[in-house]
């Protein structure tokens, strides 16, 4: 017999949640087989199997909270194992043998068992199995509000209960704004849809919280004339793509204006610890990158000693990764800076929050033709709207504006970036 536990995956990481199990009570399992996904703070992790066998029990259901060490899984080696695939079909008939799936050990169980069986091919909140066992009700019976067929928790208080909706019409005291208690239908699901934030979301909402509360966060704005930048982009992009078979974008530019930037504005490249202000001599920048789980910011290594196109390949394969929740904790750990494009949503201006204990992010946003005053003529161009959003502690305005100056003359003037390559 192999126990499955949860890996320790980093030291930051106590625990995690049960995204999705891949295999079932019963199934065949191999040697480093992926039968379970978890989900952390940072990363989506794949556990494996040791051995080869069965899986045999399931001791955490999806939507659980599970500490690293913990056995959250049974296989068995060998074929041992093999009936346990059985107790499905043994469990059609329960609701006239209320317990024939249970361990020999129990033989006279109480109706909760009922739920290990046929309740496993439930689509299912937590809460709401928990609610199922408690009340000893075979998830299967019960017909859910969800348009999807996800049983939830106020789907298995109304089982059972008739006239379900007409009983519970004055029944759900809602305390307001104002102080009084007003009641509202406790039935009326289809007003409102509650969805519990995964873990990733949670963390991102106290991360960002903790940044707001333990800094002096400003923003500074400026605006970029994108007319030279997309010329040269324009003019050497084919000869780029075949030179490098990957595209030539924006992030490189910025991402190489930044570094030259940082280096002449250190302070923005550190971090404050403590009483002590640690200057940071390496270029990690950290790259936004949105997802269905919401914003992660993987990080580009040495984008000083890289040239455009290693800089383009490694934000695309980030980006990729990030998509395909596969990025591991290296690629998302030591930034000294982050930038994030909210231009690619449409955002015409925002005032970014900072990323972890960094002292700067870099806000990108649309390109829009307005009229500009250049030479004395008014004239249509391409603009680009550009914040930094800088920790006022270890940062002063003086660095600040200078630091954005530096970054706009870059990309306005290009060619500058080789000399400050």
């Amino acid at each position: 017999m192999a126990e499955i536990k949860v890996p320790e995956l980093a030291e930051s990481i106590t625990e995690g949640t049960i995204a999705q199990w891949v295999k079932k009570v019963g199934d065949r399992v191999e040697k480093g087989e992926f039968i379970v996904e978890l989900e952390t703070d940072k990363v989506n992790a794949e556990i494996i199997s040791e051995e080869a066998g069965v899986l045999t029990q399931v001791l955490a259901e999806e939507g659980d909270t599970v500490l690293v060490g913990q056995v959250i899984a049974v296989v068995e080696a060998g074929e041992g194992a093999a009936p346990a695939p059985a107790a499905p079909q043994e469990a059609a008939p329960k609701a006239e043998t209320p317990a024939p799936a249970a361990a020999p050990a129990a033989p006279a169980p109480t109706p909760v068992v009922e739920e290990t069986t046929s309740n496993e091919r439930v689509v299912a909140s937590p809460a709401a199995r928990k609610l199922a066992r408690e009340k000893g009700i075979d998830l299967a019976a019960i017909s859910p509000v969800d348009p999807q067929g996800r049983v939830r928790v106020q789907d298995v208080a109304a089982h059972g209960t008739a006239p379900a909706p007409v009983a519970q019409a004055s029944a759900a005291p809602i305390a307001t704004s104002n102080g009084p208690v007003v009641f509202a239908p406790a039935a009326q699901t289809d007003r409102i849809t509650i969805e519990k934030m995964s873990r990733r979301r949670q963390t991102i909402a106290k991360r960002l919280l903790e940044v707001k509360q333990s800094t002096a966060m400003l923003t500074t704005f400026n605006e970029i004339d994108m007319t030279n930048i997309m010329a040269l982009r324009k003019r050497k992009q084919e000869e780029f793509v075949k030179a490098n078979d990957i595209k030539l974008g924006f992030m490189s530019f910025f991402t190489k204006a930044v570094v030259a930037a940082l280096k002449k504005y250190p302070y923005v490249n550190a971090q404050i610890n403590g009483d002590e202000i640690h200057l940071n001599n390496f270029f990690d920048i950290g790259v936004a990158v949105s997802t269905e789980e919401g914003l992660v910011v993987p990080v580009v290594r040495d984008a000083n000693a890289k040239n455009f196109a290693e800089i383009e390949k490694d934000i695309a394969d980030l980006a990729k990764k990030a998509r395909d929740k596969k990025l591991g904790l290296n690629d998302m750990a030591g930034g000294s800076f982050t930038i994030t494009n909210g231009g690619v949503f449409g955002s015409l201006m925002s005032t970014p929050i900072m990323n972890g204990t960094q002292a700067g992010i870099l806000g990108m946003h649309s390109i829009v033709q307005r009229p500009v005053a250049v030479n004395g003529e008014v004239q249509i161009r391409p603009m680009m709207y550009v914040a930094l959003s800088y920790d006022h502690r270890i940062i002063d305005g003086k660095d600040s504006v200078g630091f954005l100056k530096t970054v706009k003359e870059l990309i306005e003037n290009p060619e500058d970036l080789l000399l400050n390559s």
